[in-house]
């Protein structure tokens, strides 16, 4: 990841970017996914469950603690932005869902995918999106003005789940499964979410240079 790689641009040219490259869930292949998963050694196996466990707790929790940040937004152009974002936020929860529906086990509702994969994390990781995102998302709710409330969301959210986590992840990850040459399809879909929040890091940066004279 370069810093080229994050687009550092204003919420409406983000937005912009956003109509550009959408992209469905549901139009990944996972063919040969589904193939493949059955083949692999219980360590390969239990070492991919282990780490989409975690991407599956933490994309339900990004997805459905957002909220609070649209309705804080300072600018159209922001809410507009902000709202895309959490497209992609559902998005990203539903691809998680899919592959766990098609690749890993039997259909489910997004809920017991999530409890279930809630038993493979850590109490760190626990912590930190189940009571920090949290207590940061519901301070936005009962204060939607409050900068300072702002920014530490968009600290926490933009700068240290997606970015210093969530970029970090990626890269282990998909080096690992390019590698050994498995699960193409569950790379394909990540390397889309990585390419969404590129556009969500740059506007967490975006607006730190604005809040931070």
């Amino acid at each position: 990841m370069t810093t080229a790689e994050i687009q550092l641009n204003d919420p409406q040219t983000l937005y912009r970017y956003w109509e550009e490259q959408r992209w469905s869930p549901f139009e990944v292949d996972l063919g040969r996914d589904t193939e493949q998963w059955p083949e692999l050694r219980q360590s390969d196996r239990e070492l991919i469950y282990w780490a989409f466990s975690s991407l599956m707790v933490a994309e339900e929790r990004i997805t459905t603690k957002f909220s609070g940040l649209v309705g804080a937004h300072g600018s159209e152009e922001e809410a507009t932005f902000l709202a895309a974002q959490q497209v992609d936020e559902a998005r990203h929860m539903q691809f998680y869902a899919r592959f766990r529906d098609e690749v890993i086990d039997s259909p489910a509702v997004i809920a017991a995918h999530v409890q279930s994969a809630r038993e493979q994390v850590s109490p760190a990781f626990r912590r930190l999106f189940d009571q920090e995102l949290v207590d940061a998302h519901q301070a936005l709710v009962d204060s939607p003005d409050d900068l300072a409330a702002r920014v530490r969301f968009v600290t926490l959210h933009h700068l240290i789940l997606e970015s210093t986590l969530g970029l970090t992840s990626f890269r282990f990850i998909t080096q690992y499964l390019e590698r050994e040459e498995i699960m193409p399809g569950f790379v394909e879909g990540y390397s889309k979410i990585h390419h969404d929040e590129t556009r969500h890091i740059g506007y967490g940066v975006w607006l730190l240079r604005e809040a931070v004279p």
